[in-house]
Parts: structure tokens; C-alpha cells; sequence
């Protein structure tokens, strides 16, 4: 059979690809058969992986024994600067390592990242090869660093292998060196989640409130990735909760992005600024509302957060709700008292970015919460009463008790309101120029004053029942008052015909 190449992007013989695989398996006996056939032994794949990469890497000691009566060029890198012995100790093959030291492999070799002997088991976690290091070899630099400035100890500590932690502490490396990154192991556990590993490095007595170059501690980081047992640890070791990064931010800020209320619960009971804002002037509220996370901008909230902070484009976080149609969000915020008057760098309040982006329903319910505000102001004396607030809702009303009604004012908004009556009844219940344009913002063209009249009826429906009002009689009185009188008697007839209602509007 013809030995051309095993494919068209290798350069290898399929005799010789034969070879490789056959040293991978530890299959001697074919090996021989291709030795004595011709095979090169040193040949090398597209990767620069002769046979010996192979063994070694595989843990093929017959094969590699049998390799070394031919190949002497034991330190022969692949393309990523692995020889046989890195790869024996990044597998974990001590006996394959033993082979090769007493053969007499170079043991200062480093791989194109810098990584030693020492490095190559320590980041893969095998204590038994690390214990041969330390205790067989000669020359062994504990703290030598790869050329990301990492030490042996970084990388057990940032893979989380804490066997490996614990023997070199024990074997006296350096606890407080840092990377390129001005990272410290400390970092690397916490922002890795090993919470096991950042046990027993806070209990060597490192500083806990340590930065790196972006100015980020250990409780920074785990925060950022959300690592729920390192934050608890960390806080419970006395870390300061309140430290800030380069870039002015707590771990509150960076929890609030994309982790889950738990996080956010811990910094906060560990006394944490809720309203501390970073160098953009955002605050864990504006993050959190950007991200969509819906149960962390109920927790702030509930945990008493300033809603009214403006960040460096003037925008409160209800500006950036409504910007992006975040509804829950917005009504949370909503319900829980904000300044609606606030406006952003282009004088535009939350209102008016909502209408901007056609968020109908986050319009309706800024509406209704407008006017709630200002019902309530008047109408509601003490502190008590002030918490029925609370219950309220904003988002479009589907109860059953209202149905009869609401058919009622959609028949009025699209068969019997004239064009720019429903603006006459509008003004008539003291809705604004604001509320007014906002709701026309949406929609547009010859009957689109329907769909506008509906709206503002549907909220001026919210207002009354909220207030405890009569809504057949008010419609009655309000059509009474923009001289509709003809469509008044109409209207309460049909509103009338409801015989669940126990509210009836009765002429005295």
C-alpha cells in the first residue's frame, strides 16, 4: 500500500502518523514493526509533536523507553514550547519524569508562557510530581515567575487546587507576590470562586484589602463573578466592604450587573453604601436597572437606595427603565415614590424618554403614578394612610370587577368621542400638556385619536378607583361638563347596565 500522506492539511506519512499513535497507546510492538520498517522516529506533525511528545504526554512508559535507544533529543520543543518533561509534569506522569530526569533532560526548560517544571504541576494540581520537584531535584526556584509574572503558587491558587496550595506554603513560597496584573493569589482564588483555596490564603495573614492594577481587591473580583462564598468569607475576615476601584466602584456596584440578590444581600447587611456612585456617577440602582435584574432593583429599593440619583447623562434610574421599556422595573420605582419632575442632559424627563422610545405602557403607568402623587399629597393626611400607597399598581388594570366599565369607556373612545374630545376631557380631569403629549406620541394618522382617547380614560379610570370615587358618575358629571350632555344619558345607561355594579349613577 502506498504511505502518502494521512491528509491534505498534515505533512505526515500515514506510517508515520501509524508511529505517533502507536507511541500514545503504548503499543511497542508496532512500533518495532515500523522501526525496523524505516519510519523516522524523530519526524514531527504540523504542531512540531515528535513520538516522545506523545508518550510522554500519555504516560507511555514502554514506548518512551523504547524511543530513547533512537531519539536522544529529549528537550525537542512542539510549536507551543512543550518538550517531553513539561508535558509529563502538566500530565502528571511521574514516572515518566523520573525516566526522563535520569536520562538527563534540561529541567530549566520553560514552555513559550514561561512555565516551568514546577509551574506546569503546579497549575494542574499534581502534589505527587510537585513533591518530586521540591524534594529530588536540585536548583528549584520556588517563587520563579512565567511571563505573566505568575509564580507556582498563583497558578494552584487561581485553578483551585488546594493540596497543592497547602505544600507550597508549607515549602515557604512568597504569599504576597504579584503578577503583571498586580495580582496577588488572594485575587486569583476569590475571582476564580475558590473559596476553600481563599480560606487558607487569608489565613496566612495576607492583606485582604490588597489592589491590583485596577484598583480591584479580592472582594472586588469575587463580586464581579459572582461568587457567593468567597464574598461571605471575605466578609466575615473583616474586608473593607465600602473599598473602591480605579474607576470608583464598590463591590455593590459590580454584584449589581449580572449576580443574583443574595450577593447584594450580604454587601448590604455588611453595611455597604448603597448610593455610592462610580466615576460616570452611576450607582448600584442604575446598574441594576440597566442589566434587567429585577430582583436586585427590588432589594435596593427595599433596603432604602435613593431613587433620585443622577448619573453623568442627568438620568435617574427610572429614565434608564423607561428608556428601555423595563415595566416591572419602572412600576417598582414608581410605587415606591420618585421625583418625576428630574430631567436628563437634553431636558427630557423619565416621561418623555418613554414616549420617546413608544413604551406604551411605561408612559400609561408614569402617568398614572403622576397623578397618584398628587392625589395623594392632597387627600391622604398621616403616615398610616400614606402606606396604602404602597398597594397600588400601575400597570394596566385586567380586573374582573372593572371589565363591565372598561367596555364601556372603549365603546366612548372609538364610536362616540369626536376628534380632540378626549384632549377636552382630559384637560377637564387636570391631566397636563405633559401627560397629554405623551400619550399622542404614540400612534398616528386620521383615527389614531381613538386609541389616544382610550388610553387617558383607562388612566383617569386607574385615578378614581384609587380614590374611591364613583367612575359612572364622574363620566356622567365630566361629559355634563364638556357640554356632551346628549352622549352623558348614553353612556350612564349603558354604565348602569352592569348588574354587578354596586355603584350606580342615579340623576337628584
Amino acid at each position: 500500500m502506498e504511505d502518502g500522506l494521512v491528509s491534505e492539511d498534515d505533512i505526515l506519512l500515514k506510517s508515520e502518523k501509524e508511529f505517533h499513535d502507536a507511541a500514545k497507546r503504548n503499543d511497542t510492538d508496532k512500533m518495532q514493526e515500523l522501526v525496523n520498517g524505516g519510519v523516522d522516529v524523530k519526524v514531527k506533525n504540523k504542531m512540531d509533536r515528535k513520538a516522545m511528545h506523545w508518550a510522554a504526554g500519555a504516560g507511555s512508559e514502554q514506548a518512551l523507553r523504547l524511543l530513547l535507544d533512537h531519539d536522544t533529543d529529549l528537550d525537542d520543543m512542539d510549536s507551543f514550547g512543550m518538550n517531553a518533561l513539561l508535558l509529563a509534569a502538566w500530565f502528571g506522569h511521574l514516572s515518566i519524569l523520573k525516566i526522563l530526569v535520569s536520562t538527563g533532560a534540561k529541567l530549566t526548560c520553560e514552555n513559550q508562557n514561561g512555565l516551568n517544571l514546577l509551574h506546569c504541576a503546579a497549575q494542574r494540581g499534581h502534589i505527587n510530581v510537585l513533591e518530586y520537584i521540591m524534594e529530588d531535584l536540585e536548583d528549584v526556584q520556588l517563587n520563579k515567575v512565567d511571563k505573566s509574572g505568575k509564580t507556582a503558587f498563583h497558578l494552584a491558587a487561581e485553578h483551585g487546587h488546594l493540596e497543592v496550595v497547602e505544600f507550597l506554603i508549607g515549602m515557604g513560597c512568597a504569599h504576597d507576590l504579584k503578577d503583571k496584573e498586580e495580582n496577588t493569589a488572594l485575587h486569583l482564588a476569590a475571582k476564580h470562586g475558590h473559596s476553600e483555596v481563599l480560606q487558607k490564603i487569608v489565613e496566612t495573614g495576607e492583606n485582604i484589602d490588597e489592589k491590583n492594577i485596577d484598583g480591584m481587591t479580592a472582594l472586588h473580583l469575587a463580586a464581579e463573578e459572582g461568587h457567593y462564598g468567597c464574598i461571605r468569607l471575605l466578609l466575615e475576615s473583616g474586608c473593607n466592604v465600602n473599598e473602591l476601584t480605579n474607576r470608583k466602584r464598590t463591590a455593590l456596584h459590580l454584584v449589581s450587573q449580572h449576580s443574583s440578590d443574595r450577593e447584594v444581600r450580604l454587601l448590604v447587611q455588611a453595611g455597604i453604601n448603597l448610593d455610592s456612585v462610580d466615576t460616570q456617577h452611576t450607582s448600584a440602582l442604575h446598574l441594576a436597572v440597566l442589566n434587567n435584574s429585577t430582583e436586585i432593583v427590588k432589594f435596593l429599593i427595599e433596603a432604602g437606595c435613593d431613587l433620585d440619583i443622577c448619573d453623568n447623562r442627568h438620568q435617574t434610574a427610572l429614565h434608564i427603565a423607561a428608556e428601555h421599556g423595563r415595566h416591572n422595573i419602572a412600576e417598582m420605582i414608581l410605587i415606591s415614590g420618585v421625583n418625576l419632575n428630574l430631567t436628563d442632559k437634553q431636558g427630557k424627563t423619565s416621561l418623555d424618554v418613554a414616549s420617546r422610545g413608544n413604551h406604551v405602557n411605561v408612559v400609561d403607568m408614569i402617568i398614572k403614578a403622576d397623578r397618584f402623587y398628587k392625589w395623594e399629597k392632597e387627600n391622604v393626611q398621616s403616615d398610616s394612610e400614606c402606606q396604602m400607597g404602597m398597594s397600588v399598581s400601575f400597570k394596566p388594570d385586567h380586573q374582573q370587577e372593572t371589565q363591565h366599565i372598561r367596555s364601556v369607556l372603549w365603546k366612548l373612545a372609538t364610536k362616540y368621542l369626536k376628534p380632540g374630545e378626549w384632549k377636552t376631557l382630559a384637560k377637564h380631569w387636570n391631566f397636563s400638556e405633559a401627560h397629554i403629549r405623551a400619550i399622542e406620541h404614540q400612534w398616528t394618522g386620521t383615527k389614531s385619536y381613538k386609541e389616544h382617547g382610550h388610553r387617558m380614560l383607562l388612566i383617569w379610570l386607574h385615578g378614581v378607583i384609587i380614590a374611591g370615587g364613583n367612575p359612572i358618575k364622574g363620566l356622567y358629571e365630566s361629559l355634563i361638563g364638556i357640554a356632551r350632555t346628549d352622549l352623558a344619558e348614553s353612556v350612564r345607561q349603558q354604565a348602569n347596565a352592569d348588574p354587578s355594579s354596586t355603584k350606580k349613577c342615579c340623576i337628584t
